[in-house]
């Protein structure tokens, strides 16, 4: 029963870390393309790995100061969206996708080649960047602070202070373009583009201004990530991770402000604490049911891929009976992306 309170304490934990922080900003930049006007953008880590890297760069080998990388890290966001969003975004919702995922995938490969190692050192990343950003912090980088019943120390409670106020920043500025003109012209564009389009409204333009602001949100999500782990790795920015973002927005309801971050906090709990119950089990010695240990069955190295079929079958289960998600409106959910 300890281990399981133990395991609980810690899901508590990573709801509120940097790598929550990571996927729910991912996750409103998703909210805005897909939730509120109908893009399915699959490479949205491609715009993290640009605001990672933007700092990274920008500090260790320009000796640009941290405030100027950031600057950078969203510049090089909106040139990606304008570059994939000039031959798309006319067409249907698949060529979008198709493109995003590829140059997803080709930023990373192109990151991590040997031809760039003088700017990014290739697959040993960038590292101690972000050092100028946590003497800033109020609270040392070394002290520990007990919180609720979770121990942080003072570099953590910096990022993620600083993190959650981007993220209640970029809710809030959702929250009220989605309740402006613009945002009524993006919905009305995801619910039938042709309708907006005969009432004067230039598609194209809201479709890019979207793909811009929800692009600017995962490169602060990138930044965020950067600066909590202290390096900028290219193999840090997989695919896989644009795909858990689409699971914290359908977990926690698209088309809604508070439904990614939700989401995401749900996700990583659902990640910590079967990580951690599921090593407690292996760990003891019980017989299940009188006929085997679980241990003869399972092993350690079994328990990372076990944590994301638990969130595979959960999402299955949430699409099944409540596909609107948590708190989500199954009547926005209702939509012809193009």
């Amino acid at each position: 029963m300890s281990d399981l309170l133990d395991a609980f304490a810690l899901g508590v934990r990573a709801m509120f870390t940097y790598q929550a922080i990571f996927f729910a900003l991912l996750a409103i930049g998703l909210n805005v393309h897909f939730g509120y006007t109908g893009l399915l953008n699959f490479g949205q880590i491609a715009f993290a790995m640009l605001g990672g890297f933007g700092i990274a760069i920008s500090v260790s080998k320009w000796g640009l100061p941290f405030w100027a990388g950031v600057l950078v890290g969203l510049l090089a966001a909106v040139v990606l969206a304008l570059l994939l969003g000039l031959p798309t975004l006319r067409l249907r919702a698949d060529y979008l996708a198709i493109v995003t995922i590829a140059a997803a995938e080709a930023l990373r490969l192109l990151f991590r080649s040997v031809s760039a190692t003088p700017i990014t050192n290739s697959t040993l990343g960038i590292s101690a960047f972000n050092g100028g950003f946590l003497r800033l912090s109020p609270w040392g980088t070394s002290g520990r602070y007990n919180i609720l019943g979770t121990r942080w120390n003072g570099g953590e409670l910096w990022v993620i202070t600083v993190g959650w106020t981007l993220v209640i920043l970029t809710s809030v500025l959702v929250f009220l373009l989605m309740r402006s003109p613009w945002g009524r012209v993006l919905r009305a564009v995801r619910e039938d583009e042709d309708a907006a389009r005969a009432l004067g409204k230039n598609v194209y333009s809201y479709k890019m201004q979207s793909l811009v602001l929800g692009g600017l949100f995962g490169a602060l999500g990138g930044m965020v990530y950067a600066v909590g782990t202290g390096s900028a790795q290219p193999d840090q920015y997989q695919n896989a991770n644009t795909f858990l973002a689409y699971g914290a927005l359908i977990l926690g309801g698209a088309a809604t402000v508070l439904g990614p971050i939700i989401g995401a906090m749900l996700l990583w709990f659902i990640i910590a604490f079967s990580d951690s119950a599921l090593s407690a089990l292996l760990s003891d010695d019980r017989t299940f049911f009188g006929l085997f240990q679980i241990n003869e069955v399972f092993s350690q190295t079994d328990v990372a891929y076990a944590r994301f079929i638990i969130i595979g079958l959960g999402i299955m289960f949430l699409m099944i009976f409540r596909p609107q998600g948590i708190i989500g409106d199954r009547r926005e959910v209702m939509l012809d992306a193009r």
